[in-house]
């Protein structure tokens, strides 16, 4: 049986890692064909030596030497540097699947371009529907490109509703664990560090998400994720607060019936699922013991959580405020971890940039790119004060 080549885009980061260890548990069944990286070098090039993919990217075009210095012993692997070479890399033919695993904003073009590839999509950069969700929803209709959702939270969404295509879903319980601060009161707050926040009590991701996990943030993008992936307005979408992050997420439908996927948390599970759809595959790691988790539920406060607020008002408005609003949480989150700014002050930075940046009702690619940076702008301008 032919392998499936598999493109990852940002195979350094938490995610990228875990696919390639995937990747490795069943080599008999993937292959990795691409891997590509922001400025971890070193680490792009030890994963390329075990892995002999047929190219890497190095988004960082000033990194392109040192890439090329460290692949000198591998002539096969051929070496790209810059944007336009993952957008180019994602078409190429032999590809079967891109796991979108870059964070941010940069990575909406190559997911646009692995659609109109028809190249199968994971899904784990939430910006790319946060950004543009209607427009990639009518591209991967277009170009009949499946998007198989990779964050834990859309991954137990789908996984409960597979096989309940003609009914229609009344609710979506969609979990978090709260984060690091959850416990605390406004004024404890304010005086956070970067390093309280990077102490996240259950996930080990990347310093972007787990800033944005702490603000609750990153649970607002995942409410705008899980609109456009499963066709439900905001409203029928409620967040629940779950510490234990062992109800990954839950689907009620109009008889009252509700079907959740629990399990320990592992992203390896919710990238493998996404590989091998609809089959389920071994996997290897802890199992889930009930008698050792209590489950409990809670409200989450949009008082001290505004940019969960924030993200609901951004979905109400439409158009390119989710865009505007994750172009200024960039700034922010970056800020915060350069301590240019405080942890409250993010959201109120982000309420700003809302007020100030062009509001477009019926936004294109075109308008996407330019409210980027026009938001980023008003943002860090905003950030010095």
């Amino acid at each position: 049986m032919k392998k499936k080549q598999i493109a990852i885009l940002g195979s350094t980061g938490s995610i990228g890692t875990q696919a390639l260890e995937v990747i490795e548990e069943h080599s008999d069944l993937y292959e990795v064909y691409c891997l590509t990286a922001n400025n971890k070098v070193k680490l792009l090039a030890e994963q390329a030596h075990k892995f002999k993919p047929a190219a890497i990217v190095i988004a960082n075009e000033e990194r392109y030497d040192e890439l090329k210095g460290l692949m000198s012993d591998l002539p096969d692997v051929k070496v790209y540097a810059g944007k336009e070479a993952l957008d180019e890399i994602v078409e190429a033919d032999p590809i079967d699947m891109v796991l979108t695993a870059m964070v941010g904003f940069a990575g909406l073009s190559p997911t646009i371009h692995a659609i109109k590839a028809r190249k199968a999509i994971a899904l784990a950069n939430k910006e790319t529907l946060v950004v543009a969700g209607e427009l990639i929803l009518q591209l991967a209709q277009e170009y009949h490109t499946p998007i198989l959702p990779v964050d834990s939270e859309h991954s137990a969404i789908f996984q409960s509703i597979v096989g309940e295509d003609q009914n229609p879903i009344e609710k979506i319980l969609l979990t978090a664990s709260g984060g690091p601060f959850r416990l605390m009161s406004m004024d404890e707050i304010a005086h956070v560090t970067k390093a309280d926040a990077l102490k996240h009590p259950t996930w080990d991701m990347g310093a972007k998400i787990t800033i944005d996990s702490a603000s609750m943030m990153n649970k607002g993008f995942e409410v705008i994720e899980a609109k456009w992936l499963f066709g439900v307005d905001a409203k029928q979408i409620q967040v629940l607060v779950h510490p234990q992050s062992i109800v990954h997420s839950a689907v009620q439908f109009q008889d009252g019936a509700v079907k959740a996927q629990l399990g320990v948390p592992d992203m390896r599970l919710p990238i493998q699922y996404a590989f091998s759809f609809p089959q389920r595959l071994p996997l290897s790691g802890d199992r889930l013991d009930l008698f050792q988790h209590p489950l409990e539920f809670f409200e989450p406060d949009l008082k001290k959580f505004r940019c969960l607020a924030l993200a609901f008002e951004a979905i109400e408005k439409g158009g390119n405020m989710p865009c505007i609003v994750n172009a200024a949480n960039e700034i922010v989150n970056r800020g915060f971890l350069e301590d240019k700014c405080g942890f409250l002050q993010m959201g109120n930075i982000i309420a700003e940039t809302m007020q100030r940046a062009t509001f477009s009702k019926n936004p294109d690619y075109d308008v996407y790119i330019q409210s980027d940076a026009e938001a980023r702008r008003i943002a860090t301008e905003l950030m010095k004060y």
